[in-house]
Protein backbone atom coordinates (compact mmCIF):
# COMPACT_ATOMS: atom_id res chain seq x y z
CA UNK A 1 0.00 0.00 0.00
CA UNK A 2 1.85 2.76 -1.21
CA UNK A 3 0.39 6.39 0.16
CA UNK A 4 1.54 10.13 -0.66
CA UNK A 5 3.10 11.93 2.15
CA UNK A 6 0.30 14.11 3.42
CA UNK A 7 0.33 16.47 6.22
CA UNK A 8 -2.03 14.94 8.33
CA UNK A 9 -2.44 16.92 11.80
CA UNK A 10 -3.85 14.75 14.75
CA UNK A 11 -6.98 16.73 14.03
CA UNK A 12 -7.13 16.04 11.04
CA UNK A 13 -6.50 11.95 11.28
CA UNK A 14 -9.16 12.11 14.05
CA UNK A 15 -11.69 13.57 11.27
CA UNK A 16 -10.88 11.48 8.32
CA UNK A 17 -10.94 8.29 10.81
CA UNK A 18 -14.66 9.96 11.92
CA UNK A 19 -16.02 10.53 8.63
CA UNK A 20 -15.05 6.75 7.15
CA UNK A 21 -16.12 5.14 10.33
CA UNK A 22 -19.13 7.40 10.10
CA UNK A 23 -19.67 6.28 6.34
CA UNK A 24 -19.44 2.50 6.47
CA UNK A 25 -21.92 2.66 9.44
CA UNK A 26 -24.94 4.83 7.68
CA UNK A 27 -23.41 4.60 3.66
CA UNK A 28 -24.23 8.77 3.95
CA UNK A 29 -22.13 11.48 3.15
CA UNK A 30 -21.28 12.99 6.24
CA UNK A 31 -20.96 16.63 7.30
CA UNK A 32 -19.36 18.69 10.11
CA UNK A 33 -22.82 19.10 11.66
CA UNK A 34 -22.90 14.81 12.22
CA UNK A 35 -19.30 14.91 13.85
CA UNK A 36 -19.69 17.36 16.72
CA UNK A 37 -23.09 15.52 17.02
CA UNK A 38 -22.41 12.41 16.56
CA UNK A 39 -18.66 11.73 17.29
CA UNK A 40 -18.02 14.55 20.18
CA UNK A 41 -15.74 16.78 18.27
CA UNK A 42 -15.08 19.99 20.64
CA UNK A 43 -14.33 21.94 17.53
CA UNK A 44 -16.67 24.29 15.76
CA UNK A 45 -18.50 23.07 12.91
CA UNK A 46 -16.70 26.04 10.92
CA UNK A 47 -13.53 24.52 11.78
CA UNK A 48 -14.68 21.51 10.94
CA UNK A 49 -15.69 22.46 7.71
CA UNK A 50 -12.32 24.10 6.92
CA UNK A 51 -10.61 20.57 8.02
CA UNK A 52 -13.29 18.34 5.51
CA UNK A 53 -11.93 20.87 2.68
CA UNK A 54 -8.57 20.20 3.30
CA UNK A 55 -9.23 16.51 3.27
CA UNK A 56 -10.86 16.93 0.25
CA UNK A 57 -8.51 18.90 -1.71
CA UNK A 58 -5.62 16.45 -0.91
CA UNK A 59 -7.93 13.80 -2.03
CA UNK A 60 -8.75 11.90 0.77
CA UNK A 61 -12.34 12.57 0.80
CA UNK A 62 -14.74 12.95 -2.03
CA UNK A 63 -17.63 16.08 -2.34
CA UNK A 64 -21.09 14.13 -3.97
CA UNK A 65 -22.78 17.26 -5.62
CA UNK A 66 -26.56 16.88 -3.81
CA UNK A 67 -25.18 16.78 -0.72
CA UNK A 68 -22.98 19.24 2.04
CA UNK A 69 -21.36 16.05 3.38
CA UNK A 70 -18.39 13.88 2.00
CA UNK A 71 -17.74 10.51 1.50
CA UNK A 72 -14.29 8.47 1.39
CA UNK A 73 -12.24 8.33 -1.69
CA UNK A 74 -9.77 5.20 -1.98
CA UNK A 75 -6.96 6.94 -0.68
CA UNK A 76 -8.91 8.10 2.18
CA UNK A 77 -9.71 4.00 2.37
CA UNK A 78 -5.74 3.30 1.83
CA UNK A 79 -4.98 5.81 4.82
CA UNK A 80 -7.10 4.94 7.37
CA UNK A 81 -6.75 1.08 6.56
CA UNK A 82 -2.84 1.80 6.53
CA UNK A 83 -3.77 3.47 9.94
CA UNK A 84 -5.55 0.06 11.50
CA UNK A 85 -3.08 -2.00 9.98
CA UNK A 86 0.05 -0.32 12.03
CA UNK A 87 -1.64 -0.50 15.28
CA UNK A 88 -1.59 -4.35 15.15
CA UNK A 89 -4.71 -4.96 17.17
CA UNK A 90 -4.89 -8.30 18.31
CA UNK A 91 -6.55 -10.64 16.45
CA UNK A 92 -10.16 -11.47 16.95
CA UNK A 93 -10.95 -14.82 18.04
CA UNK A 94 -13.09 -16.97 15.46
CA UNK A 95 -16.28 -19.02 16.00
CA UNK A 96 -14.30 -21.51 14.63
CA UNK A 97 -13.51 -25.35 16.33
CA UNK A 98 -10.87 -27.11 14.11
CA UNK A 99 -10.21 -29.88 16.54
CA UNK A 100 -12.33 -32.16 14.41
CA UNK A 101 -10.55 -31.61 11.18
CA UNK A 102 -7.93 -34.26 12.60
CA UNK A 103 -5.46 -34.31 9.75
CA UNK A 104 -7.58 -32.87 6.91
CA UNK A 105 -5.86 -29.51 6.10
CA UNK A 106 -9.21 -28.84 3.68
CA UNK A 107 -11.76 -29.12 6.61
CA UNK A 108 -9.90 -26.59 8.48
CA UNK A 109 -9.86 -24.42 5.44
CA UNK A 110 -13.74 -24.65 4.63
CA UNK A 111 -14.72 -24.23 8.57
CA UNK A 112 -12.34 -21.09 8.67
CA UNK A 113 -13.27 -19.63 5.78
CA UNK A 114 -16.91 -19.69 6.58
CA UNK A 115 -16.75 -18.19 10.24
CA UNK A 116 -15.03 -15.79 8.70
CA UNK A 117 -17.13 -14.91 6.02
CA UNK A 118 -19.91 -14.95 8.66
CA UNK A 119 -18.06 -12.40 10.60
CA UNK A 120 -16.84 -10.34 8.18
CA UNK A 121 -20.12 -10.30 6.06
CA UNK A 122 -17.63 -10.24 3.10
CA UNK A 123 -15.97 -13.48 1.23
CA UNK A 124 -13.29 -15.33 2.54
CA UNK A 125 -10.95 -16.99 0.63
CA UNK A 126 -7.44 -19.30 1.88
CA UNK A 127 -5.07 -20.88 0.08
CA UNK A 128 -4.26 -24.57 1.13
CA UNK A 129 -0.10 -24.82 2.01
CA UNK A 130 1.59 -26.05 -1.20
CA UNK A 131 3.13 -29.81 -1.22
CA UNK A 132 6.01 -29.51 -3.56
CA UNK A 133 7.87 -30.63 -0.91
CA UNK A 134 5.84 -33.22 1.26
CA UNK A 135 6.20 -34.09 4.75
CA UNK A 136 4.83 -37.72 4.59
CA UNK A 137 3.97 -38.84 7.79
CA UNK A 138 2.57 -42.17 7.74
CA UNK A 139 1.55 -44.46 4.77
CA UNK A 140 -1.04 -47.45 5.42
CA UNK A 141 -1.95 -50.40 3.48
CA UNK A 142 -5.46 -51.84 4.32
CA UNK A 143 -6.94 -55.22 2.22
CA UNK A 144 -10.61 -54.70 1.55
CA UNK A 145 -10.43 -57.93 -0.46
CA UNK A 146 -8.67 -60.14 -1.55
CA UNK A 147 -7.48 -58.49 -4.30
CA UNK A 148 -8.24 -55.48 -3.73
CA UNK A 149 -6.29 -52.88 -1.11
CA UNK A 150 -6.50 -48.85 0.00
CA UNK A 151 -3.44 -47.26 0.20
CA UNK A 152 -3.64 -43.83 2.47
CA UNK A 153 -0.99 -41.44 2.61
CA UNK A 154 -0.88 -38.65 5.28
CA UNK A 155 1.18 -35.54 5.07
CA UNK A 156 2.31 -33.51 7.78
CA UNK A 157 0.09 -30.57 7.00
CA UNK A 158 -3.08 -32.72 6.81
CA UNK A 159 -3.09 -33.67 3.49
CA UNK A 160 -4.73 -37.18 2.98
CA UNK A 161 -4.55 -39.06 -0.46
CA UNK A 162 -6.51 -42.50 -0.78
CA UNK A 163 -6.10 -44.77 -3.50
CA UNK A 164 -8.25 -48.64 -3.85
CA UNK A 165 -5.84 -50.25 -6.29
CA UNK A 166 -7.30 -54.06 -7.85
CA UNK A 167 -4.98 -56.66 -8.80
CA UNK A 168 -5.39 -59.32 -11.03
CA UNK A 169 -4.69 -62.11 -8.46
CA UNK A 170 -5.02 -62.58 -4.47
CA UNK A 171 -2.95 -59.93 -3.07
CA UNK A 172 -0.24 -61.83 -1.08
CA UNK A 173 -0.21 -60.76 2.60
CA UNK A 174 3.01 -60.61 3.50
CA UNK A 175 3.69 -58.64 0.28
CA UNK A 176 1.71 -55.66 1.48
CA UNK A 177 3.27 -55.44 4.72
CA UNK A 178 6.28 -55.50 3.26
CA UNK A 179 5.42 -52.86 0.77
CA UNK A 180 3.73 -50.91 3.79
CA UNK A 181 7.11 -51.17 6.25
CA UNK A 182 9.35 -50.33 3.53
CA UNK A 183 7.00 -47.08 2.44
CA UNK A 184 7.10 -45.99 6.09
CA UNK A 185 10.82 -46.60 6.25
CA UNK A 186 11.68 -44.81 3.34
CA UNK A 187 9.42 -42.03 2.78
CA UNK A 188 8.51 -40.46 6.36
CA UNK A 189 12.34 -38.99 7.16
CA UNK A 190 10.86 -35.36 6.71
CA UNK A 191 10.31 -33.37 3.84
CA UNK A 192 10.75 -34.92 0.77
CA UNK A 193 10.20 -34.04 -3.25
CA UNK A 194 7.46 -35.93 -5.60
CA UNK A 195 11.29 -36.83 -7.60
CA UNK A 196 12.88 -38.71 -4.47
CA UNK A 197 9.30 -40.47 -3.68
CA UNK A 198 9.92 -41.85 -7.57
CA UNK A 199 13.60 -43.10 -7.07
CA UNK A 200 12.24 -45.33 -3.68
CA UNK A 201 9.54 -46.80 -5.58
CA UNK A 202 11.55 -47.38 -8.81
CA UNK A 203 14.89 -48.54 -6.59
CA UNK A 204 17.04 -51.09 -8.96
CA UNK A 205 17.69 -53.05 -5.90
CA UNK A 206 13.73 -54.10 -5.25
CA UNK A 207 13.09 -57.49 -6.59
CA UNK A 208 10.50 -57.55 -9.40
CA UNK A 209 7.80 -58.83 -6.98
CA UNK A 210 8.43 -55.51 -4.90
CA UNK A 211 8.69 -53.44 -7.76
CA UNK A 212 5.37 -54.21 -9.50
CA UNK A 213 3.65 -53.64 -6.19
CA UNK A 214 5.07 -50.47 -5.89
CA UNK A 215 4.42 -49.47 -9.41
CA UNK A 216 0.41 -50.63 -8.38
CA UNK A 217 0.48 -48.25 -5.50
CA UNK A 218 2.59 -45.02 -6.97
CA UNK A 219 -0.30 -42.78 -7.86
CA UNK A 220 -1.59 -41.90 -4.91
CA UNK A 221 1.69 -40.40 -3.95
CA UNK A 222 1.56 -38.71 -7.18
CA UNK A 223 -2.07 -38.03 -6.26
CA UNK A 224 -1.30 -36.07 -2.84
CA UNK A 225 1.19 -33.91 -4.46
CA UNK A 226 -1.35 -33.00 -7.45
CA UNK A 227 -3.67 -32.45 -5.14
CA UNK A 228 -1.56 -29.90 -2.96
CA UNK A 229 -0.72 -27.53 -5.71
CA UNK A 230 -2.51 -24.29 -6.09
CA UNK A 231 -5.98 -24.92 -3.92
CA UNK A 232 -8.12 -22.55 -3.12
CA UNK A 233 -10.85 -22.75 -0.58
CA UNK A 234 -13.57 -20.24 -0.58
CA UNK A 235 -16.39 -19.37 1.51
CA UNK A 236 -19.42 -16.40 1.49
CA UNK A 237 -19.52 -15.90 -2.56
CA UNK A 238 -22.98 -15.07 -2.26
CA UNK A 239 -22.52 -12.63 0.60
CA UNK A 240 -20.12 -10.73 -1.61
CA UNK A 241 -21.94 -10.56 -4.36
CA UNK A 242 -25.29 -9.76 -2.68
CA UNK A 243 -22.93 -6.28 -1.03
CA UNK A 244 -22.28 -5.50 -4.85
CA UNK A 245 -25.63 -5.87 -6.15
CA UNK A 246 -26.31 -2.08 -6.58
CA UNK A 247 -23.23 -1.56 -8.82
CA UNK A 248 -23.21 -1.61 -12.11
CA UNK A 249 -23.86 -4.88 -13.78
CA UNK A 250 -21.18 -5.28 -15.73
CA UNK A 251 -18.58 -4.95 -13.06
CA UNK A 252 -20.24 -7.54 -11.14
CA UNK A 253 -20.33 -10.00 -13.76
CA UNK A 254 -16.34 -9.14 -14.25
CA UNK A 255 -15.20 -9.95 -10.29
CA UNK A 256 -17.83 -13.17 -10.60
CA UNK A 257 -15.66 -14.28 -13.58
CA UNK A 258 -12.54 -13.23 -11.72
CA UNK A 259 -13.65 -15.53 -8.84
CA UNK A 260 -13.98 -18.22 -11.25
CA UNK A 261 -10.44 -18.34 -12.24
CA UNK A 262 -8.39 -20.39 -9.53
CA UNK A 263 -5.45 -19.14 -11.28
CA UNK A 264 -6.20 -15.44 -11.16
CA UNK A 265 -6.95 -15.51 -7.82
CA UNK A 266 -4.07 -17.24 -6.63
CA UNK A 267 -1.83 -14.50 -8.18
CA UNK A 268 -3.47 -11.54 -6.82
CA UNK A 269 -3.25 -13.60 -2.52
CA UNK A 270 0.54 -14.20 -3.79
CA UNK A 271 1.37 -10.63 -5.02
CA UNK A 272 0.00 -9.59 -1.79
CA UNK A 273 1.28 -12.27 0.79
CA UNK A 274 3.98 -10.51 2.92
CA UNK A 275 4.68 -13.51 5.69
CA UNK A 276 2.43 -12.47 8.68
CA UNK A 277 1.75 -9.20 7.69
CA UNK A 278 -1.62 -7.78 7.13
CA UNK A 279 -1.47 -6.13 3.47
CA UNK A 280 -4.43 -4.13 2.12
CA UNK A 281 -5.49 -3.75 -1.71
CA UNK A 282 -8.05 -1.03 -2.57
CA UNK A 283 -9.63 -0.26 -5.65
CA UNK A 284 -6.91 0.66 -8.60
CA UNK A 285 -4.10 -1.17 -6.47
CA UNK A 286 -5.58 -4.30 -7.74
CA UNK A 287 -3.54 -5.31 -10.89
CA UNK A 288 -6.96 -7.04 -12.52
CA UNK A 289 -9.26 -4.49 -13.33
CA UNK A 290 -12.31 -6.38 -12.63
CA UNK A 291 -11.04 -6.45 -8.81
CA UNK A 292 -10.82 -2.41 -8.57
CA UNK A 293 -14.85 -2.62 -7.34
CA UNK A 294 -13.67 -4.36 -4.05
CA UNK A 295 -10.90 -4.27 -1.32
CA UNK A 296 -8.92 -7.10 0.04
CA UNK A 297 -7.38 -7.95 3.21
CA UNK A 298 -4.70 -10.71 3.41
CA UNK A 299 -1.84 -11.95 5.41
CA UNK A 300 -0.20 -15.61 5.77
CA UNK A 301 -0.41 -18.54 8.36
CA UNK A 302 2.16 -21.33 8.92
CA UNK A 303 4.75 -22.46 11.03
CA UNK A 304 7.24 -20.46 13.09
CA UNK A 305 9.74 -21.08 10.36
CA UNK A 306 7.74 -20.74 6.93
CA UNK A 307 4.36 -19.51 5.47
CA UNK A 308 2.11 -22.42 4.62
CA UNK A 309 -0.67 -20.53 2.90
CA UNK A 310 -2.51 -17.11 2.93
CA UNK A 311 -6.12 -16.08 4.03
CA UNK A 312 -8.24 -13.34 2.53
CA UNK A 313 -11.46 -11.31 3.02
CA UNK A 314 -12.52 -9.74 -0.29
CA UNK A 315 -15.51 -7.13 0.28
CA UNK A 316 -17.11 -3.73 -0.96
CA UNK A 317 -14.37 -0.47 -0.01
CA UNK A 318 -17.34 0.38 2.61
CA UNK A 319 -16.34 -2.48 5.02
CA UNK A 320 -15.55 -2.87 8.25
CA UNK A 321 -12.16 -2.29 8.00
CA UNK A 322 -11.05 -2.60 11.72
CA UNK A 323 -13.32 -5.74 11.59
CA UNK A 324 -12.06 -7.24 9.29
CA UNK A 325 -7.97 -6.47 10.16
CA UNK A 326 -8.68 -8.05 13.40
CA UNK A 327 -11.01 -11.68 11.90
CA UNK A 328 -8.23 -11.89 9.26
CA UNK A 329 -5.81 -12.05 12.51
CA UNK A 330 -7.66 -14.39 13.93
CA UNK A 331 -8.09 -16.70 11.30
CA UNK A 332 -4.30 -17.17 10.30
CA UNK A 333 -3.79 -17.67 13.98
CA UNK A 334 -6.35 -20.18 14.40
CA UNK A 335 -4.78 -21.58 11.28
CA UNK A 336 -1.28 -21.72 12.25
CA UNK A 337 -2.48 -23.37 15.80
CA UNK A 338 -4.23 -25.93 13.53
CA UNK A 339 -0.88 -26.62 11.03
CA UNK A 340 1.59 -26.40 13.93
CA UNK A 341 -0.72 -29.01 16.14
CA UNK A 342 -0.15 -31.50 12.85
CA UNK A 343 3.08 -30.94 12.27
CA UNK A 344 3.94 -31.93 16.11
CA UNK A 345 1.81 -35.17 16.14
Amino acid sequence: MSLPDLDLTERRQQVLRAVIEEHIASGQPVGSKTLVQSRGFAASASTLRYELAWLESVGLLGHPHTSAGRVPTELGYRFYAGALVAERAAPAPLPVDLSEATREIDDALRSTTEALSQVTSALAIATAPSVAQVDIRHVEILALQPQVVMVVVISGTGSVAKRVVAFDGEVDAGLAEWARTYLNETLTQGTITERSVRSRLEDPALDPRERAFLDAVAPVFHELYDAGADRLVVGGASRLMSELRAQDQTELNQLASVLEERAVMLAQLRTALRGDAVTVRIGEEHDDPALRPVAMITTGYGLPSRTLGAVSVIGPMRMDYARAIMAVRGAAAALSAYVEDVYDD
